[in-house]
């Protein structure tokens, strides 16, 4: 995850639920990583929010249940050797594969308002590249809108392989259901749009968000039978309030029998219900900080170990 502002539910739905439950299975080794270099792809300009980020963010993996015994915590940019595959796959990456990728045009969109005109932010598919076979990764826990940056990947690790020698495995997605989770004014919930409810967000500041979310467009008035399907608070409610209830709520917002306030005041009580856990170990670890360190000292020390062993081979096979 890029440490670009503080995390929402959409991270904590779409991924960190995922990887927690695949470091909990006996089927995975887990590399998870503060993509600190990929945060300057779109702000170099203003790097002192991502240096402020990272604990935050390291934090708020703890705190939703990532385990530092089970899965690898680590800091992009102190495992100088992906910096060092990053430029050897360069070398091999045909730039019309760059130029291709569909959410290149997307993202320069969705951030219209800064220059992303850079060789960085138009190579960065490559650093993904180097970040996923260093560790010689057979799955990439993804959503489809990312089955893109994977092939890409897959194709680079064939192409060093066939150049060089056969080092890298060939990653597979491991593709993920990501729920739908929109933000507050009914627009992907991003950091951009200042439409999130973050993982921080604490009981005033949640109440207030949930209130001012937008609900079904077509319900004006009290007395208008309302359509929960399309509502957003309802999709909500869906992860958030038990199935009985959910039910009931569907029922009643077809009827008009529950207005929208009563439906959002609700879901707030069931959001800060289920957010407390991860709001105390968050208290937990911000009076801990020299554990938060700690934990990130040693998942560089083990990243380290790993990717130095690999360039040893990547060397080898490049004869550099």
């Amino acid at each position: 995850m890029r440490p670009t502002g503080a995390l929402h539910l959409g991270n904590l739905h779409g991924a960190l639920k995922n990887w927690i439950e695949l470091q909990n299975s006996e089927d995975y080794e887990c590399y998870y990583f503060v993509a600190d270099w990929h945060a300057l792809t779109s702000e170099y300009n203003n790097t002192d929010l991502i240096r402020d980020n990272i604990t935050d963010m390291v934090i708020d993996w703890l705190s939703a249940g990532l385990d530092p015994v089970r899965s690898t915590l680590f800091i992009q940019s102190r495992i100088k050797e992906h910096a060092e595959l990053f430029l050897i796959l360069s070398m091999i990456t045909p730039l019309p594969w760059l130029e291709r990728n569909p959410t290149y045009k997307e993202i320069k969109e969705e951030l219209a308002e800064k220059d992303l005109s850079t060789f960085g932010f138009l190579g960065y598919p490559v650093l993904q590249a180097a970040d996923i076979i260093m560790y010689k990764a057979y799955g990439v826990p993804v959503g489809v809108d990312q089955l893109p940056h994977v092939e890409l990947t897959r194709e680079i690790a064939r192409r060093f392989n066939f150049l060089y020698r056969e080092i890298f495995p060939i990653p597979e997605p491991l593709l993920t259901d990501i729920p739908k989770m929109l933000g507050i004014d009914g627009r992907k919930m991003s950091k951009s749009y200042n439409n999130s409810i973050n993982l921080c967000d604490r009981e005033d500041s949640l109440k207030t968000k949930i209130g001012s979310m937008f609900t079904d467009p077509q319900r004006m008035r009290r007395n208008d039978p309302g359509r929960p399907e399309l509502c957003n608070v309802f999709s909500f409610h869906q992860i958030y309030s038990l199935p009985d209830d959910i039910g009931e709520i569907s029922l009643e917002c077809k009827r008009a029998g529950i207005g929208c306030t009563d439906c959002k005041k609700s879901l707030a009580v069931q959001i800060i219900k289920g957010m407390q856990p991860i709001h105390e170990r968050q208290d937990y670890y911000r009076g801990h900080l020299d554990e938060v360190k700690s934990i990130i000292e040693d998942g560089n020390a083990r990243a380290t170990r790993i990717a130095r062993a690999t360039m040893d081979e990547v060397r080898e096979a490049v004869k550099i």
